[in-house]
């Protein structure tokens, strides 16, 4: 098939290099978000999905909006059989929707109806899931509603951040996606619609989302920095200002310090819960590069009974 593939991110170029590899389908064409601003300079930048397609001599196509009629003017000169989509990050309206012979698919993170929308893997840790997956659907104008034609298993363990996952889930999917465009072409693989029970929403996870609540049990203090982890980033606040926490360990046992209350050893800082301790392993200070925990203690010098969780100065 002539596909036309849509996606912005780094997790999406493993699924481009698929299909771009695959002899049964030629990639006509890339559509991504326009450059964006990045590093210190705030230099446009292209996406990492736009850069994969110049290295491979493919078409970027870069709409302001998935509506604006140049964009859908080329389209329809492109005239696509199909038009996978990974994370491509915008609306598609039905004029654009009804281009190809065989709709827009989308490859999903997660086990649908479970999770529909912007932030799956973060929410099914968050949310304690042992058992994730990747989704292939018919994109409809509704909210990751549409039926399925394929999906894939995958464990979530326990010292998994969304970025692990999330990049197991990229190059698993990549497979799906393009054994999905194979069915499709062959006329074997048909959408079946999603069941009605079981929906459940992700919608993305912002700045004050990943606050951490120290009242809150352990493993559900762990699981906030973990699907936050690595962005937007957990945090805390210590002695007025932020403390961003990378990796945190629970600790079954500890239960003797008060929520938000630090206590440092020789060799580890811990920091009470609503139920038992966790270990800081890995923080970040306002300003700071990533450090241990016991070094960040031993550098602040954390006086008896100070605790985590203060409202930030300012």
């Amino acid at each position: 098939m002539k596909l036309v593939f849509a996606g912005t991110p780094e997790v999406a170029v493993p699924a481009l290099d698929a299909l771009i590899a695959s002899d049964r389908h030629e990639v006509a064409a890339v559509v991504t978000r326009p450059d964006a601003p990045a590093g210190r300079g705030r230099r446009l930048v292209a996406s990492p999905v736009a850069q994969r397609a110049e290295e491979a001599g493919i078409e970027v196509l870069k709409p302001a909006r998935p509506r604006d009629e140049d964009f859908l003017a080329r389209l329809r000169e492109i005239g696509p059989d199909c038009c996978p989509v990974v994370a491509y990050g915008a609306l598609l309206p039905r004029v654009a929707l009804d281009v190809p012979v065989h709709g827009w698919v989308n490859l999903h993170f997660s086990l649908l109806p479970a999770w529909r929308g912007a932030a799956p893997v973060q929410h099914s840790i968050m949310a304690g899931d042992e058992l994730t997956g990747a989704s292939t659907f018919l994109i409809e104008e509704g909210l990751d509603s549409g039926p399925v034609y394929g999906v894939l298993t995958e464990q979530i363990r326990a010292t998994d951040t969304s970025g692990d996952l999330l990049t197991r889930l990229a190059f698993a999917g990549a497979g799906l996606l393009a054994a999905t465009m194979d069915g499709i072409a062959d006329g074997t693989l048909k959408a079946v619609p999603q069941p009605a029970d079981g929906v459940t929403l992700a919608p993305k996870i912002t700045v004050e989302d990943a606050g951490i609540d120290w009242t809150a049990p352990a493993l559900r203090v762990d699981r906030v920095v973990r699907g936050c982890t690595p962005a937007p980033g957990a945090w805390t606040v210590f002695r007025g200002e932020r403390l961003k926490l990378v990796q945190t360990a629970p600790v079954p046992g500890r239960d003797e310090l008060a929520p938000g209350e630090l206590a440092a050893g020789k060799n580890s800082v811990h920091a009470g819960t609503g139920s038992y301790a966790v270990e800081l392993l890995w923080v970040q200070p306002q300003g700071k590069k990533p450090m241990r925990g016991a070094d960040w203690a031993r550098g602040v010098r954390i006086a008896p009974g100070e605790r985590l969780g203060a409202s930030e100065a300012g």
